[in-house]
């Protein structure tokens, strides 16, 4: 199960767009219902993941690993998600819209 979690933000990772995270200094964390925990350290075009909890995310999202997929290849609409309770926010919710652009497909 790790093992698909990280491959899902392997591919994230290799689609990350520097261009997108100028000027931005932004934690997201994620809780896999399915997968652990991960974050990735967002800084000024530079993208750093690390497996586990950091201390003060910018923004924590819950989902399954399955609705990061589809949310990311655009399947699953980030704000349904939201709404029907499939993925969960706290902090500054508003970073999470940035997902898509910051990982275009």
């Amino acid at each position: 199960e790790c093992i698909m979690s990280s491959n899902t933000l392997d591919k994230l990772q290799s689609r990350f767009n520097p261009e997108a995270a100028k000027g931005m200094d932004e934690v997201f964390q994620f809780h896999f219902s399915d997968a652990g925990s991960h974050y990735m350290v967002i800084q000024d075009g530079t993208l750093d993941a690390h497996e586990g909890e950091h201390d003060d995310p910018s923004v924590s999202l819950s989902m399954s690993s399955d609705t990061l997929k589809g949310i990311m290849s655009g399947d699953i609409n980030g704000m349904t998600a939201f709404m029907t309770g499939k993925l969960k926010a706290t902090g500054n919710v508003m970073l999470a819209t940035k997902l898509t652009s910051l990982f275009p497909q």
